[in-house]
């Protein structure tokens, strides 16, 4: 196999020609012009609606390149695209190669007639993605979600990334160019065109079965030699025959070294390596997948609430912590392997398990699954389809995604990290109908796709994995009942667009809650950075357009009047909108995992951010952890202690939840103090609770405290013991903080250097600090912890990475150190 990879530098123009530009292949045309200087950054301010040009201009990317002799001689000369973003005509040499009408597909045309000797041409054009969906929905209209505040009309006429339109967390930069690898493939005899690894475990051993797919040119005898290693040593290896374009190879892996989520065990990882090899014993071709050994079911079982959906791997069911991902730039071309790297393992330091790889973006990079195998990040792998109508009506659509799913089922499919494929997001919620209508399908034509296409894709490709057709879906009673608690997965919205009160998360009692969320606003240095001055105040344009949610300013300040006292700049809004946003997941999060094992998985949404907004995302778009996230780390603790307030009766239940695959021994202390930090109680209660349980270990009556002392000047701290060490600790209100005259933290700080750019800083106050948190002005820096609460007289450490090298004394200078209370007073 001779390959030439046609990637590197291009050329890009409009199509009217006037100019051009230095492409980057794989990239976008936004990186292009931005590299180009030919557009301003799109983040900043409006230049999101000063750039929209780019999306409505068709775009023609251009290349010489070279090729030999020896390749033109080959029995078989193919173009291979990746990826084309996305309705584009290929050309070589001025002849017609093909067309292409889907992102998320990989190409491949026959060009041994197009290519000569020397020096050859190719050149791809794009037609712009916004004219072609206009053309289409003006034939036959398709519903959607969003149309007319974020959304472009009928965007489910064309297979592209849906949010590349807008969503209501990110902008509308509508892109085109050759986003993935491109490259010419050549052979004589044979090459492989698919490896497809099953396992099949018991005690001691695992079988895996390698079925080698095989495309012939030429005659003579083939064979597949299969070696299975790791760390570098092979473990086992064999051979089988090609016949009939297929060899299957069956090898037996001993003593195997099991694959866990994060926080079960290790991630150990396998190479399966595929020769394909001919009569005389040249190599023709090879293929490589690296596995992890595991099975990971969804267990579907009827219990006493109803239906479970939990996962299991190895045999034993855990409960799913993470979030939604969603693509990590606006212009996918900008992101690198670090960016992916950053993101994930920030996922991990939160002690996550799992995210769902949302449907309204792509089919991630490879790097993307890469990494969750290497970390123990199990994926929720949607379908790209989300919120709105697709005409399954047409047979030329559904022949077009059934190749996309094809192609992305067996590209994906080896890797250990991923748990299920989802047909769409959120179809069932709202957009069937029993006919179609201004705002809904068919149910006769959405079940046409995801009831029968996509699970027949599945089941033939990768039959060891479920396949789930929604989320949310009720898969008992009426499916229309989407978010039925007895059974399936759900998205639960009534706190933030419904407006209820974080407390009504606690009425709730599903299976897995797939979806939920609320706002905040990035940091001030993130805002600072799309923002002039005078655009600082949330109800400025500028503010508004950087939120992309309708209700979204509006609902954080109700949101923040219900809960905390009015901040007095515009810098102390961003952080309690913050501080706020994690109180109302950790509200939600701490009381599903107390309800272990009816509900089992709790995934927010969202990780991550494309764009300096404000949104649902516990990490801005420039890798800084907000609020949420910190308290996401707190409250997806392996061994979690929490509370559950009553506030009316004085009172609170002490909960442990552990996760561990071994029980928990310890105790459970708490101490009452003022808010001032004067000790009323203490006790403790002693801890013994089985692996993978919840229970009630015991309950505080602090009502005759509230009674003589006022509830609002109450604070109740837990703290879970093990083997005399602290590893969870929370904090129990008994009033809302707006209620509650905190003291203003007189602060003690030191600082003491580990390195050039590392520090440990040290602060107390002779009274407690709510949701306290350490700033380096003017530094990019990464903090080991933030929002966390102080006791009163008790020294806490916070690890501090600077981005470039300081001096402890220049650090000192730079830092300030804020709580709740300084937001007001």
């Amino acid at each position: 196999m001779d390959i030439l990879d046609l990637g590197g530098e291009w050329s890009v123009s409009p199509a009217d020609g006037k100019w051009s530009i230095k492409a980057a292949v794989p990239g976008g045309v936004h990186n292009d012009l931005l590299n180009a200087k030919r557009i301003p950054e799109p983040f900043y301010r409006d230049n999101e609606q000063k750039v929209a040009w780019v999306g409505e201009t068709d775009w023609v990317y251009t290349r010489d390149f070279t090729v030999s002799a020896e390749i033109i001689a080959r029995e078989k000369v193919l173009l291979q695209c990746d990826g084309l973003d996305t309705v584009a005509r290929i050309e070589i040499n001025g002849a017609l190669v093909g067309k292409t009408d889907n992102m998320f597909r990989t190409w491949e045309f026959d060009v041994k007639p197009r290519l000569r000797a020397g020096t050859n041409t190719i050149s791809i054009t794009f037609t712009s993605a916004m004219a072609h969906v206009r053309k289409m929905n003006r034939k036959e209209f398709l519903p959607a979600w969003g149309v007319g505040q974020f959304r472009l009309d009928g965007g489910g006429w064309i297979r592209k990334q849906p949010c590349n339109f807008g969503w209501d967390w990110g902008p509308a930069l509508v892109t085109c160019g050759i986003w993935r690898g491109i490259r010419i493939a050549a052979f004589d005899t044979a090459r492989l065109t698919d490896i497809h690894i099953r396992q099949n475990h018991a005690r001691g051993a695992v079988t895996l079965s390698i079925a080698a797919s095989v495309q012939r040119a030429g005659r003579g005898s083939l064979r597949a030699v299969v070696s299975v290693s790791h760390a570098g040593k092979t473990v086992t290896e064999a051979d089988a025959v090609v016949r009939g374009g297929r060899a299957v190879v069956s090898v037996t892996v001993r003593d195997p070294k099991l694959w866990w989520p994060n926080g079960m065990g290790g991630q150990p990882l396998y190479e399966v390596t595929v020769d394909l090899v001919g009569a005389d014993g040249e190599l023709l071709d090879t293929g490589a997948r690296r596995i992890g050994l595991r099975t990971l079911e969804l267990q579907r079982e009827k219990d006493k609430w109803g239906e479970s959906f939990r996962f299991a791997v190895n045999g034993k069911a855990f409960f799913a912590k993470g979030a939604n991902w969603i693509p990590a730039d606006a212009i996918l071309a900008r992101l690198t392997h670090a960016d992916y790297a950053r993101l994930l393992a920030d996922a991990v330091a939160a002690n996550m398990n799992m995210l769902r790889a949302w449907g309204g973006g792509i089919y991630e990079h490879d790097m993307f699954y890469d990494l969750c195998d290497e970390l123990g990040i199990c994926v929720w792998q949607d379908f790209i389809f989300s919120c709105g109508t697709y005409p399954t009506f047409d047979a030329g659509f559904m022949a077009n995604v059934r190749a996309e799913a094809e192609d992305n089922v067996r590209r994906i499919r080896h890797h250990a990290c991923v748990a299920l494929w989802c047909g769409n997001n959120e179809l069932e919620q709202g957009l069937v109908g029993d006919e179609w209508t201004k705002w809904t399908m068919s149910w006769d034509d959405y079940k046409k796709l995801f009831d029968v296409l996509l699970p027949d894709v599945v089941k033939r490709l990768d039959p060891d994995r479920p396949y789930w057709p929604c989320s949310p879906h009720s898969p008992v009673g009426d499916r229309k009942d989407f978010n039925n608690a007895s059974c399936g997965d759900a998205h639960l919205w009534s706190v933030w667009h419904g407006r209820k009160p974080f407390e009504w998360y606690r009425t709730c009692e599903h299976r897995f809650n797939s979806e939920f969320g609320f706002q905040s606003f990035p940091e001030p240095r993130t805002v600072h950075g799309y923002t002039r001055a005078s655009d600082r105040n949330i109800t400025s344009p500028i503010m508004e357009l950087h939120q992309r949610s309708g209700i979204g300013n509006d609902a954080i300040v109700q949101y923040m009047l219900s809960w905390y006292r009015l901040p007095t700049t515009f810098d102390s809004l961003l952080w309690t909108s913050q501080i706020l946003q994690g109180m109302a997941i950790k509200y939600a999060v701490e009381h599903w995992r107390r309800s272990m094992p009816r509900g089992m998985g709790t995934l927010y949404w969202q990780i991550n951010d494309c764009w300096p907004v404000a949104s649902w995302a516990s990490i801005d778009s420039h890798g800084n952890w907000k609020a949420l996230h910190y308290m996401a780390r707190r409250f997806f603790a392996p061994v979690l202690v929490s509370g559950l307030e009553d506030m009316e009766r004085g009172t609170v239940e002490v909960h442990v939840t552990n996760d561990r695959l071994a029980g928990f021994s310890g105790n459970a202390a708490w101490t009452l103090t003022n808010i001032e930090g004067r000790r009323l109680a203490r006790g403790a209660f002693p801890v013994k609770i089985g692996e993978r349980k919840s229970a009630k270990v015991g309950v505080i009556d602090a009502s005759e405290v509230a009674r003589v002392h006022g509830r609002e000047n109450l604070l109740i701290w837990l703290d879970l013991v093990e083997r005399g060490r602290t590893i969870s600790d929370n904090l129990v209100l008994l009033a809302r903080p707006k209620s509650m005259d905190l003291p203003l933290p007189r602060w003690s700080v030191g600082v003491k250097a580990r390195g050039e750019c590392e520090f440990t800083i040290k602060i107390k106050s002779p009274v407690p600090a709510l949701w306290a948190w350490v700033e380096a002005a003017g530094v990019t820096a990464k903090y080991s912890d933030r929002f966390m609460h102080v006791k009163a007289g008790e020294p806490v450490e916070v690890g501090i990475c600077t981005d470039r090298p300081m001096t402890a004394d220049a650090l000192r200078g730079r830092l300030r150190v804020r709580s709740l209370v300084d937001t007001y007073s």
